[in-house]
């Protein structure tokens, strides 16, 4: 066992750390064993809204008629990057200045860049919340990083579900009581589009708690599905107007970047600043910094909204397909992303079926362990009995789902339901308790 002295783990660690269950992604459970197909992370099945060419030469638009190289400095990377990032603020800000929601305009002062969105959700934590004492509200369903970073720096959560019966929209009411009776509550998240529900949130619902007389924290409005949204839909360009507005967007969805790790964070000059104060110093590397400059020019750009049209048209085709198979049910939330959320029946439509978890794991388990196809459990979250979550992948991949789909759920499926009670719970249990 080697030499222990006086140290003893159990009693040196801090408490809330020893309890922390680890974050599980995507890939814990299924990998990418270069046939399976994925659509169970939200990725970008198109690939990076990049201008690849057949031999991988990146290209980007530098102001003139043809294309040029991307530079990456090889011979450079001893030197440590940039740690204002002051261009990549500058572009991200170009693509988020549509005035469509004020007169006013973003500039780099108004961000902070960081490593994928979970960096921005643990700065703002550090920002805003003292451990022991502070509390966030969250409104489930939602993305389950908030509640890890939470738990990282020791910080309650309170909740104020979403209302199935308003297609998963904020409670904006129930919301504002809460911060009202509750002051050391300091942040509130909420995901638009939503994650699992695909849904945006009312302008004029966030516009509520914005507006609350009293409260004094920050709401962080979660955009990271934005760009499979309506035009103008991002409230980015909002934080002008609102000091106590934080946006949060990625690069990882829509721009086919997961594998940069590159998120941004959109609040005032003032938040924007104490959030650059706490980073660590050069946390955005070259070659991320320069693959995503080049993914917010005008070519790759345009690379970018031609795979978001082949997706929205794949999602239409999904909309359309799914629900002649005899054990769909409804579509939940919306269709505002990259993903839709849908029901599993125990038995078909014609019979009067239900949603059940039973079925929609048995679904999952089917399509993952003998057809090769990943999509993702959600059936334990509130208001989500009996549904799967899926990607909306390429067409072939689209083809394949449809086709293994209907093969499990018209064939007879008592095998599937067969487990003991707490065998099944605790099968859903650990599905359910992916991040992503």
């Amino acid at each position: 066992m080697g030499h222990t002295g006086a140290f003893h783990l159990e009693t040196c660690a801090r408490p809330n750390i020893l309890s922390l269950q680890p974050y599980r992604c995507a890939r814990d459970d299924y990998k990418d064993n270069g046939t399976n197909i994925l659509l169970d992370a939200n990725e970008n099945a198109y690939g990076p809204a990049l201008d690849v060419q057949a031999n991988l030469r990146i290209l980007e638009t530098n102001g003139s008629t043809g294309p040029s190289n991307l530079e990456i400095d090889l011979l450079g990377l001893n030197r440590y990057p940039d740690p204002h990032q002051a261009e990549l603020k500058q572009q991200l800000c170009r693509l988020r200045n549509l005035h469509t929601h004020t007169a006013k305009d973003l500039s780099p002062e108004h961000l902070f860049v960081g490593v994928g969105s979970d960096e921005a959700i643990d700065a703002l934590l550090r920002c805003f919340c003292v451990p022991g004492r502070d509390k966030i509200l969250t409104c489930p369903p939602t993305y389950g990083m908030y509640a890890v970073s939470a738990q990282v720096n020791d910080v309650e959560i309170v909740k104020v579900p979403l209302d199935p019966a308003r297609g998963f929209q904020l409670q904006p009411e129930a919301i504002n009581a809460t911060l009202s009776s509750d002051p050391s509550i300091k942040l509130v998240y909420v995901t638009s589009p939503g994650n699992p529900t695909a849904n945006l949130l009312s302008k004029s619902d966030v516009q509520q708690i914005l507006e609350h007389p009293t409260w004094n924290g920050v709401v962080i409005l979660d955009e990271a599905y934005i760009d499979f949204s309506p035009d103008g839909a991002s409230l980015a360009e909002w934080v002008t107007e609102w000091p106590n507005l934080v946006v949060m967007q990625t690069l990882s969805k829509a721009f086919g970047l997961a594998g940069i790790r590159l998120g941004a964070a959109f609040a005032s000059p003032e938040v924007a600043r104490l959030l650059n104060n706490l980073k660590a110093p050069y946390n955005i590397s070259s070659p991320t910094s320069a693959l995503a400059i080049a993914a917010l020019q005008p070519k790759n750009l345009a690379v970018m909204r031609s795979n978001r049209a082949k997706i929205m048209e794949q999602r239409q085709r999904l909309l359309h397909e799914l629900p002649r198979i005899s054990r769909i049910g409804r579509f939940l939330g919306g269709t505002d992303s990259n993903f839709l959320l849908v029901e599993i029946l125990d038995t078909p439509k014609t019979q009067g079926g239900r949603p059940s978890n039973e079925s929609a794991m048995a679904l999952y388990e089917g399509l993952a362990e003998t057809r090769g196809v990943v999509v993702r459990f959600r059936g334990k979250e509130m208001g989500c009995e009996g549904c799967l979550r899926i990607t909306v992948g390429t067409s072939e991949e689209v083809d394949r789902l449809l086709a293994e789909t209907r093969s499990i759920l018209d064939s007879d499926h008592s095998k599937y339901d067969s487990c003991a009670k707490k065998e099944e719970e605790a099968k859903e249990r650990g599905a359910n308790g992916v991040i992503a």
